[in-house]
C-alpha cells in the first residue's frame, strides 16, 4: 500500500478521487488551497484508491496522509 501525503498546510480544496478509482502516476489526486494558491497533490504511482482519508474543506498539515492506494 501506499500513501498520498499532503506536501504542504492547507485546506483541501478538492478530492478528484475515491475508493475504487484507477489513478495512474503523476495523476493529480487532490488539490490544496494555501495564500490563494491551489496546489495539486499527485500519485506518485500508480494504483487503485482503497481509502480517502480527508473531507473536502478540512484542514491539512505537511505530510498527513490524503489518499491511500493499492
Amino acid at each position: 500500500m501506499t500513501m498520498i501525503k499532503s506536501s504542504m498546510a492547507g485546506n483541501l480544496w478538492k478530492l478528484l478521487v475515491q475508493p475504487g478509482d484507477t489513478v495512474e502516476a503523476g495523476q493529480e489526486v487532490a488539490i490544496l488551497e494555501s495564500m490563494k494558491m491551489e496546489i495539486p497533490i499527485e500519485a506518485e504511482t500508480a494504483g487503485t484508491v482503497k481509502n480517502v482519508m480527508k473531507a473536502e474543506g478540512e484542514f491539512v498539515n505537511e505530510g498527513d496522509d490524503l489518499v491511500e492506494l493499492e
